[in-house]
């Protein structure tokens, strides 16, 4: 019965998907290569001082991508260091430096990770125009980043990327304002709140008294989901049912999750001029969310234990209304596209099954990966199989044309080691250095033993990949946890697009080269399957001996 739920739910998020793919991957590639621009957009111009005509070099859309992104985190900070004097602030008094530093950091790097309660810690204004506008813009900036690097591959002996207050306007007025509308009306109508109203006050039926919160949450769960953000307005984030009703509301958020990710490598194919390449992405992508799935359904369904084994499954930690294939399917979604939002406690998972989010985040988030981050991380890996393909086989290492030489491979790399040097270091000074160590084995970790290690292998993973889920057993809320997870989101989000738009440059400067018998073609099945294999290697090769250590050593005792 497992099984045919599965099967059912998954075929109907890939119908609709489908059923997306075309249209809305079309209309993103006519935003942006559009020459026009509309009213209002003119009038934003005009405001910033932007000429939306002048393209920018890369180091010139970079330092764009980085100012916007600084004034962001000053902003959050400071509305987070002021909230007890801003009107809907419900008496809240405002957050410790280290964890406004961290929250703020967070929101603008789309990781959304919470170390704290959002109800009894942000009040409405911080949430509304605060959290929610950077779920949009950070959505936003992640868009842009990749339609540079496509535009370096389509680009011949450009110096250019375009400009990026355009690309992120259009990003921001044409494709996410729009679809969010359009979700946080559905979501109203499936029962997410979406109010100013202060704490109520409610007597329970023991007798005692409860306060319940309101808020303006359809709002931000659209744009959470649909940008990949991941930051609930409760606690218990996508598990609450003020944020996640019911059970067709549920898959509704999953679909607003990969709605724009799988549709990207359409925009992709589009814009290069050749769909096949769109389809090859596309099919890697797919193959491991499938994979992933299946495996964790397989996992929770059939839990090792007495008490799975009585319940009929690891119900621990999951809600009713969801059931396995529910939470399963939200989870594999969650840490495939760097959203970070949860319909269940991933720390109650049993110890093989919280092993797969972590993988997905460690495969680096390409399954289909988040808005835009998605992309241009497959493309980055689709750049080292090239190159790998042409010294196993000796095809040329060519990509769409462009030659994948010293540089090109160099920044692709560079790209690769990031993320999992975060990780590792970040993970090992938490238990390496004296003093953070007490602290996070007598303060932070609910669990000793692997399951204590398992939950700081997972926030450093969830935090260099810009995902923001956790396992919820680690109390993070800590300086030296708020400081070190902030380090990792920023170096997580920034270092990276550095890599990306370098390459871009490089890329755009090239022009391209004719098609021989010795250039291997990307657009077939063997590319599809040396894509997978780059990517499970790298992973396995860097993560393998510290899983051993965590969730394998606990999942096999």
């Amino acid at each position: 019965m497992t099984a045919l739920l599965a099967l059912a739910s998954l075929l109907t998020v890939a119908v609709v998907l489908a059923v997306l793919y075309r249209p809305l991957g079309d209309y993103m590639a006519r935003v942006y290569e559009s020459e026009s621009d509309t009213r209002v957009e003119r009038g934003l111009y005009r405001l910033i001082g932007v000429a939306p005509r002048a393209e920018q070099t890369w180091p010139a859309y970079l330092r764009a991508v980085l100012a916007f992104s600084l004034v962001g985190v000053l902003i959050v900070y400071l509305l987070q260091r002021l909230q007890q004097w801003l009107p809907y602030s419900l008496g809240l008094s405002a957050p410790s430096p280290h964890l406004a530093f961290n929250t703020a950091v967070s929101f603008v790097t789309n990781t959304n990770w919470q170390s704290y309660s959002p109800e009894a810690t942000l009040g409405y204004t911080v949430q509304a125009a605060g959290l929610a506008v950077q779920n949009f813009v950070s959505a936003a900036v992640g868009i842009a980043v990749s339609v540079a690097l496509v535009r370096g591959l389509a680009r011949r002996t450009s110096g250019t990327l375009g400009n990026f207050w355009v690309d992120l306007t259009r990003g921001l007025l044409r494709i996410l304002l729009p679809l969010a509308v359009i979700g946080a009306f559905v979501l109203m109508v499936g029962g997410v709140i979406q109010n100013v109203h202060p704490f109520t006050e409610i007597t329970t039926l023991a007798g005692g008294t409860q306060n319940i919160p309101g808020g303006p949450t359809a709002s931000q769960e659209v744009i959470k989901e649909l940008g990949t953000n991941g930051g609930g307005f409760f606690n218990a984030n996508a598990s609450h049912p003020f944020e996640n009703p019911r059970p067709w509301t549920n898959l509704f958020e999953i679909l607003l999750m990969l709605v724009i990710p799988f549709s990207l490598p359409r925009t992709f194919g589009r814009m290069v001029r050749d769909h096949r390449q769109g389809y090859a992405i596309l099919a890697a992508m797919a193959i491991l969310y499938v994979a992933s799935f299946a495996i964790l359904t397989a996992l929770e369904a059939h839990g090792a234990g007495a008490a799975p084994q009585l319940a009929g499954a690891a119900m621990e930690g999951k809600e009713q209304r969801f059931g396995i294939v529910g939470t399963t399917l939200f989870g594999t979604t969650s840490t495939l596209t760097s959203t970070g939002a949860v319909d269940a406690m991933h720390d109650s998972f049993t110890a093989l099954g919280g092993m797969m989010p972590m993988i997905n985040m460690m495969l680096g988030e390409v399954a289909p990966g988040g808005v835009g981050s998605g992309l241009y991380g497959m493309l980055m890996v689709a750049v080292i199989a090239v190159f790998i393909a042409g010294l196993l086989i000796g095809r040329t290492p060519e990509y769409l044309g462009k030659k994948i030489g010293p540089r090109e491979m160099k920044l692709a790399s560079l790209y690769i080691l990031v993320m999992p040097a975060l990780v590792v270091v970040g993970t090992a000074l938490s238990f390496a250095l004296p003093g953070v160590r007490e602290d996070v084995t007598n303060t932070s970790i609910l669990n000793p033993g692997p399951h204590g290690l398992s939950e700081v292998l997972y926030a450093f993973t969830s935090a260099a990949n810009n995902n923001g889920s956790a396992f919820a057993g680690l109390a993070a809320n800590t300086p030296w946890l708020n400081t070190a997870l902030g380090v990792a989101m920023v170096l997580g989000r920034f270092v990276p697009i550095v890599f990306v738009l370098a390459l871009a440059g490089s890329l755009a400067a090239q022009d391209k080269v004719p098609v021989t018998a010795g250039t291997l073609p990307t657009h077939r099945l063997q590319f599809v399957g040396l894509l997978l294999f780059v990517i499970i290697l790298v992973s396995a090769l860097t993560f393998f001996p510290v899983l051993t250590l965590g969730p394998l050593a606990e999942g096999l005792l």
